[in-house]
Formats: C-alpha cells, structure tokens, sequence
C-alpha cells in the first residue's frame, strides 16, 4: 500500500505540472517497491494519450473536481490493467479503492473506482489495441510531422513507449572499459548501454571518474566549439555539467556559469568525480558582465526540453503554446548577451533540447538579424562523421529521436545546435 500511495502522490504532482523525478530511497526504502512504483509512474506517463482515451470513454461525467488523489491512482490502476498485466488486474482494483479510502479528499470516490475499474478490466483487451496516434498530443504530431515527416513522428511514438538507453561520455576512450561496461561505441566518444540492470553509481568505472551520463545528442555541441587548446570558454547554464567536462577534456579554460546554486553543487561533485577544475560562478546568464569577452561560448539555452520526451515523458502534455514563447523571449535575452560576452573572432554555439523549430532555427534568423556582427559558421556534413544526415544545407544540426547515432540500435534525444562566429 505504501508503494500505491507514494506513487499517486508523484503522479499527481506531476500532473499538476512538477518535472518527474523518480523515486528515491528516501521515498521507498525498499529497492524492489521503489522500481516497481518507478515502472508504474513512468508507465503511465508514457501511456498518457491512451488513457486520457480512456477515461473518456469510461467517465461519462469526467473526472470529479477537488477529489483528492482520485485521478492519479485511477491512471496508475489503468496503466496496469491494461499495460502491465504481468502485475496483476486483482491488485490493481484493491490497492485503488484501499489507497483512496486513505485519503480525505477522496475517499466517498471508491464506489466511483471500483465500478470504473471493473468496467476497464471488462475492456482491457480493446483498449490494449489503442493506436498509437493517441500516445503524442494533437499540437506536436502537427508540427512535428510537418517538420520531420509523417514516418519520423511514427517513429516517435515508440520511441516514448521503448524509453531512452543510457548513453555515457567516455574520459578516455578505451576499449577496456567499453568491454567492462558491455557497451556499445556509437559516435565519437559517446558510447551506449542497453541494458540498466544496475545503478549508474555500480557501473565499472563510475567511482574513478572515467564517464559521466550524457545522452549522444547532448554530446554533439561541445565537439564542434573547434578553437585552439587553452582557449577560454564559457559554459552558459552549465548544470549538470556534462558540457563543461567536454570542453575541459577538449583543453579549453572553462567558466561554467549557472544560476541555480543546488544544480552548481551537482556539477561540483561530478567535476570532482571525474577530476575536472572548472571555474564555477553563480549568475544570471542574461546580464552576466565578464571582465574579459571569452574566446568561445557554448549557450545551452533554456527551452521546451521536449526533445527529452523518451526520458520525460511529462513534457509532452505540460508544455503549452505559452510556455514555448517564454521560452523563446528568454532565449532571445541569453543569446544576446552571449554575443556581448563574446571576443572578436570568437566562436558561439546556440543549443536546445528542443524539437521545436521557434526554439531552433527561428532564431537563427533571429540572431542574424537583431545581433550585427554575429555570422552563422556553418557546421560541414564531415565535422559530424556517423550522423551527417543531421546536418542541414544550411549547416544545422538537427537531432531527433527517429535519428541513430552511428552503429546504434535505437534513437536520440531531439537537439537542435547552431554555429556562429563575432566578425565585429
């Protein structure tokens, strides 16, 4: 029951729009009810579309207002109904109608959940046929198949369902620890894991600092800053870090700035970890004032960060038309000041994880535009061996998650980065 509840509650955090984080040991001491609460929330996260379909078809008066954790353990009790039935329908209809019966607010709802769920196991045949069309909001399946084609966002779709592997950053690229890792090379040093059987912190070399986490997308920006070693390079919302160990193993002098002082403290263990001395600084990268311009700037911009679907599926239904153009504005606001921070002849690099093009290649043309002096440096087809069918004509990157990296076996995050250089 203990698990049931701490579930429902992070699911309902979550859907009242909170960024999902798993479950911790301090939520669920026990392992084994920690990942299965884990699976259960990420299920039903995943399956969001689905079951809105359902509870439309289940709820002829919809979901009642004010009621406590109802909806949450009613979504957590479908996704297995339907999705997981190696857990058990019996479980899923007594731990619902016991976890509400715990709470105030929604304890007069059981009868509602019993019928509900009842009338859903009768169903879950039929509604484990659903279409795959239902699992991507109307607004992105638009866009996005006007921009990536109907095949890609296809794609998509069991790209949420199938998750992302972990990909790691290697410090050295050695084949030893490829070997103890049971990895698989994909582009440069960006290597894959498709199996997560242990925690990150168990995985042969984690202790010694010889990798950190960092999807292969995310890996793609930092490759391409291309400036002499020693050069000074600063990190624009640095955290967690997996830039600024690039740039670092790349030999630059790197500033890794941010304005969150908790995610700063996170980079500073994994920087210690992995043996790297940065220069820390806590500011607001929009007015941020150097005393000397830097030779090279990498700007991994706040954004809609719906790229990261296959790990966070929550971004798909808690991003709004109005959340994106913020996004945007502030977007806008960093690279201008990026641009001041930079050196004549110094190299900027604009990224996003993001699979929006206002958040991309709009603004390209924004810059171009508002900021005189900023020329677009065009990144070449061979600057991106193993993945140059993500380089545009224009010289942009575009990453997404139909997309394999090199030798790969399954996708990538959705990135989007652009090269620019400071003529005056």
């Amino acid at each position: 029951m203990k698990l049931r509840l701490a579930a429902a509650q992070r699911l309902k955090a979550v859907l009242a729009g909170d960024h999902f984080a798993p479950l911790s040991a301090t939520d669920l001491s026990d392992g084994r009810d920690r990942a299965l609460a884990n699976r259960l929330i990420t299920t039903t996260l995943r399956r969001h579309g689905q079951i809105d379909a359902m509870l439309t078809d289940l709820l002829e008066k919809g979901l009642p207002a004010r009621s406590g954790t109802f909806e949450a353990v009613l979504r957590l009790s479908l996704a297995q109904l339907v999705f997981l039935p190696d857990l058990g329908a019996h479980s899923a209809l007594f731990l619902a109608v016991e976890a509400i019966k715990r709470d105030n607010k929604a304890r007069h709802l059981s009868g509602l959940m019993n019928a509900v769920l009842r009338r859903a196991q009768a169903n879950s045949a039929r509604y484990g046929l659903m279409e795959d069309t239902l699992l991507l909001p109307e607004h992105f399946a638009a866009s996005w198949t006007q921009a990536y084609g109907a095949a890609a966002v296809s794609r998509f779709a069991e790209a949420l369902i199938d998750g992302a592997p972990l990909d790691l950053t290697l410090r050295d690229e050695e084949a030893d620890l490829v070997n103890a890792l049971g990895a698989e090379q994909l582009i440069a040093d960006s290597v894959r894991l498709e199996s997560r059987d242990r925690p990150v912190e168990a995985l042969p070399g984690f202790a010694e600092g010889r990798w950190w986490v960092q999807d292969a997308a995310s890996a793609i920006p930092a490759r391409l800053m291309k400036l002499k070693p020693g050069a000074s390079v600063l990190d624009l919302c640095a955290a967690p870090g997996g830039k600024t160990a690039q740039l670092i193993k790349a030999g630059y002098r790197v500033t890794a700035l941010d304005n969150d002082g908790a995610r700063l403290d996170r980079l500073r263990q994994n920087m210690t970890r992995l043996g790297f001395a940065p220069s820390v600084i806590e500011a607001d990268a929009a007015n941020y004032d150097p005393t000397k311009p830097f030779d090279g700037i990498l700007l991994d911009a706040p954004c809609s960060a719906t790229g990261t679907f296959r790990r966070h599926p929550e971004v798909l239904w808690n991003r709004s038309a109005r959340d994106i153009s913020g996004r945007v504005t502030l977007q806008r606001a960093l690279l201008t000041n990026a641009f001041r921070c930079l050196a004549l002849d110094g190299t900027l690099i604009y990224c996003v994880c993001s699979l929006e093009t206002a958040e991309g290649e709009d603004q390209v043309t924004w810059a171009l535009d508002a900021l005189p002096g900023l020329e677009l440096w065009p990144i070449a087809p061979d600057e991106m061996p193993g993945l140059v069918q993500a380089v545009s004509p224009a010289g942009l990157v575009r990453t997404h998650p139909a997309m394999t990296p090199g030798d790969g076996n399954a996708g990538m995050d959705g990135f989007f980065v652009a090269r620019f250089r400071r003529t005056r």
